[in-house]
């Protein structure tokens, strides 16, 4: 029975890492194609009668490009650790919170209450993002304390040391 579990999980794993290694080949693809496509709008950016046009599908590029380059962080965090850090998924959710953003600003279709809505969303992330570096998973404020005293008293211990 216990070779049986061993198998599955093993097949398990190679499973998930096969998924992973394919999803992330798929989005270094796009990554190429974005910046195909950035170097286009860039093209039609001084082709264009009005650089408005260009410089809105030129914003909506790059903001995609760093999307999609938080993503592939937090797909390659996972293979390195075999865990996403919190720290990175809202630093995903923030690149793409902003990129809409941004996206419904140049197309002008966006309120003023919207734009409220939307920056408080977004410093709600930062903030959360900001807590999360604060606040470490799995680490309670009572480990915290018990290393920082054993710290103290270390130094305490060497500073007594007659030096020769």
């Amino acid at each position: 029975m216990k070779n049986l579990q061993e198998k599955f999980l093993k097949f398990y794993n190679t499973t998930i890492n096969l998924t992973y290694n394919i999803t992330i080949l798929i989005l270094i693809v796009v990554l190429v194609f974005i910046q195909i496509r950035i170097f286009l709008d860039l093209g039609n950016l001084l082709m264009e009668k009005t650089a408005r046009l260009g410089v809105k599908e030129l914003v909506t590029s790059v903001l995609t490009l760093i999307v999609v380059l938080e993503l592939i962080r937090a797909f390659v965090e996972y293979f390195e650790h075999h865990r996403i850090r919190i720290e990175i998924l809202l630093e995903v959710l923030i690149a793409f919170g902003i990129r809409e953003f941004m996206i419904l600003i140049f197309q002008e279709k966006i309120h003023a209450q919207d734009v409220l809505y939307w920056t408080l969303g977004i410093f709600v992330l930062v903030l959360g993002r900001s807590l999360s570096i604060l606040i470490k998973p799995g680490i309670t404020k009572v480990s915290q304390f018990k290393s920082l005293k054993a710290n103290r008293r270390r130094l305490k211990s060497s500073d007594s040391s007659p030096s020769l």
